[in-house]
């Protein structure tokens, strides 16, 4: 058990969707509740950030933050036209995640970033993406996505951070049909056992700042320990 008042505060991004409230339909924020409760079990206290023109400000009252998964990333944001036509961009939460990024960079706050999370973090620091895997040679059925979940093995980069948390070769899930293409100047930790797709990065000079392409709050488990070490840099 976690004394209440040692729980550090950890904000958590989400997103604006139109969604349903009895017969009412309005914009609302929204985020899987998996993620409250990976940021609950680790020992922290989970405060939504939505999309904001003052999100960074947020930082002054949180100890670490988490980015979480969501829509495609508009490809505008790393110097490419869109070619995947399905896909919806929301161009106010890829600003202010962005910004919000930046800035806990700069401070160098505790920082885990998910799925879209990792891409963006990629994206910030000269990367690039596969718009479209199911369209990119090499990495055809990478996985499932559009509402379905898969598994497969990546395998970790000796000496990194999330092989001395996860080991050597570790099972995730895979929901994404875009990935890193290009870390740009992170460092890249682990690849996907199958195809070599890019599934992890970090910024092993921060305190702790890793992006995962899959959604460990989902699997729980041994996986947990991400958000653990989260909130255990947040503490330090």
């Amino acid at each position: 058990m976690h004394n209440e008042l040692d729980r550090p505060l950890v904000g958590v991004t989400c997103g604006i969707r139109e969604s349903s409230f009895g017969k009412w339909t309005m914009d609302a924020v929204i985020l899987p509740s998996t993620y409250i409760s990976a940021i609950e079990r680790a020992g922290g206290i989970p405060v939504l950030i939505p999309p904001s023109d003052f999100s960074t400000s947020i930082l002054d009252k949180v100890n670490a933050i988490v980015i979480a998964g969501g829509p495609d990333i508009a490809p505008s944001e790393y110097g490419e036209e869109p070619y995947f036509a399905s896909a919806s961009y929301y161009p106010k939460q890829d600003s202010s995640e962005s910004v919000l990024i930046r800035e806990a960079l700069e401070r160098d706050m505790p920082m885990l970033c998910v799925c879209r999370g990792m891409q963006l973090l990629s994206i910030i620091h000269g990367g690039k993406l596969h718009q479209h895997l199911d369209n990119t040679p090499g990495f055809e059925g990478h996985g499932s996505y559009d509402g379905q979940s898969s598994e497969h093995i990546v395998n970790t980069i000796d000496g990194s951070k999330i092989s001395s948390l996860l080991g050597s070769q570790i099972i995730v899930n895979s929901t994404h049909h875009q990935g890193v293409s290009d870390a740009g100047s992170l460092i890249v930790t682990a690849h996907a056992d199958h195809d070599g797709l890019i599934e992890a990065v970090e910024r092993p000079d921060l305190k702790f700042c890793i992006g995962v392409q899959w959604h460990p709050e989902r699997i729980g488990k041994n996986h947990d320990i991400l958000y653990s070490e989260l909130i255990k840099s947040a503490r330090s």
